[in-house]
């Protein structure tokens, strides 16, 4: 491609400071008109273009540096007034890839007076066919600079896609939004990084094909089950997270619907299916471990109480008062001044939950809960169960009682039960860490609705198995 027109420079009257950057390019504003200069563009990956094409080494762009109209093809410059180039234009017209510039003509003052017949005569030949358009070399082809231009405008457009991914990803409200920050898997899903709940997934993902989804019928045949096959507005992964940002942080469903952009009424569907997922499937593994695996994962520190089996405590969960008289003198606590549901757990030695009850109305008493929990069948007489003051459990027991000693009548304990006394707190604290963990899920920490009054039950349970997963450094694969 050629310039339109012949170019002639001559020296403003007025010059300017104005440069080009170009290497072996000799313009400056000491020129007319006719050549105009263009600083870089501020579109990052257009600039790219442009310092890459000019190749000079060690450029550093400054307010004043620019590049004149020669390097540009002329349909890129736009003339009228002042002139500017086009959108997206770049340079591509340079000594080094066939293109020679016209040299600069010495304006009409600045060249000697001599008489027309000495100029002839002492003109070179080579002056002579500097002069004319047939010395200069080619141009190069026009499908070369349109390479280089659609090479170019694939670069802005690649810049621009991956733009519109990062909008739409900071848009979309799903797991592939968090998962480069373990700080946020922690806040929102209370799983220690993204590593354990990826590792948590795989673990269950085979079994999420046979997940029953509520609101469905229960089909007769494979060919029904594949009719009645809801289509599904979240991924499972996603529906997962939604599930445990309900646990952790006890949001609405109607917040969770407008964040993951889905009706309120889908989202009750979402939580009640994983929740009675989670407790049929968390709740098949045994958690309950035998004396050889609680030796071998046995802290030092428990010394003297080594044959301890379990750690048990109950643990509260206030709830919203019910209209029934009857129901809140059976749910109301003492001990909370509240309507509350009550439930036990029981955490190995090392901090692993073991043992998970049912809940029951507030009003009951630890004996009492610990007789329906169902625990008395698990434990034998090489067993030792350590438990608070408030376990007057030894009639009840097959096996040894670790409980801190009671002062009676006495006016003070004797220094021998203050040790007692002060071992038996210092090793119970690993069960009040696993309540507290359990507790940290917001659904928990407020009082409980009593429109999910039907399902506390599976959600508490859930909770106390998910602690299991949260806080190891690997997830173990399920029990056969």
């Amino acid at each position: 491609m050629y310039l339109s027109k012949p170019v002639k420079y001559q020296k403003r009257e007025n010059p300017n400071s104005d440069f080009c950057c170009v290497p072996q390019c000799e313009m400056s504003g000491r020129f007319n008109s006719t050549v105009s200069f263009h600083h870089f563009p501020k579109n990052e990956t257009v600039r790219k273009v442009w310092i890459r094409n000019v190749r000079r080494a060690n450029l550093v762009i400054k307010r004043t540096t620019t590049v004149c109209s020669r390097h540009f093809v002329s349909t890129d410059v736009i003339d009228g007034g002042r002139r500017r180039l086009k959108e997206g234009a770049v340079p591509m017209l340079f000594a080094w890839n066939g293109y020679s510039l016209p040299a600069a003509i010495p304006s009409v003052c600045e060249r000697a007076q001599r008489p027309e017949d000495e100029v002839e005569d002492s003109m070179d030949v080579d002056v002579l066919l500097q002069c004319h358009d047939y010395y200069a070399k080619p141009e190069p082809s026009a499908l070369d600079m349109a390479y280089e231009k659609i090479e170019a405008q694939k670069q802005i457009i690649e810049e621009l896609r991956k733009r519109v991914e990062e909008v739409t990803l900071k848009q979309s409200f799903g797991l592939e939004r968090f998962s480069a920050s373990d700080d946020d898997i922690r806040f929102y899903t209370r799983f220690a990084s993204y590593r354990h709940l990826d590792a948590f997934w795989r673990q269950i993902e085979p079994a999420t094909m046979r997940i029953v989804r509520v609101g469905t019928r229960t089909p007769t045949s494979t060919t029904a089950a594949q009719l009645l096959r809801p289509s599904r507005c979240l991924p499972l992964i996603d529906e997962l997270f939604l599930f445990l940002l309900y646990l952790s942080l006890g949001l609405k469903e109607k917040d969770l619907g407008d964040r993951f952009n889905i009706h309120q009424s889908t989202v009750s569907r979402i939580i009640k299916t994983w929740v009675n997922f989670l407790y049929t499937l968390l709740g098949a593994v045994r958690i309950w471990m035998s004396p050889e695996e609680i030796g071998a994962t046995m802290p030092s520190v428990f010394g003297k109480y080594s044959d301890t089996q379990v750690i048990i405590d109950c643990t509260e969960l206030k709830c919203q008062m019910p209209s029934s008289l009857l129901l809140q003198s059976e749910m109301f606590s003492q001990y909370k001044s509240n309507t509350t549901v009550k439930g036990m757990i029981g955490v190995s030695p090392h901090g692993a939950v073991t043992f998970v009850s049912s809940l029951y109305s507030g009003s009951v008493s630890d004996k009492e809960l610990f007789k329906r929990s169902g625990i008395i069948g698990l434990l034998d007489k090489d067993m030792a169960v350590m438990v608070d003051k408030g376990f007057r459990i030894d009639d009840l027991m097959p096996c040894k009682v670790y409980m801190p000693p009671f002062l009676t009548k006495k006016l003070q304990l004797s220094h021998s039960e203050v040790l007692v006394t002060q071992d038996n707190a210092r090793l119970r604290i690993h069960v009040e860490r696993a309540i507290r963990h359990i507790k940290e899920n917001k659904l928990f920490d407020t009082v409980i609705p009593l429109t999910i009054a039907g399902s506390i039950n599976q959600l508490f349970a859930v909770a106390c198995l998910l602690a299991n997963y949260q806080n190891k450094p690997l997830v173990q694969a399920w029990a056969k």
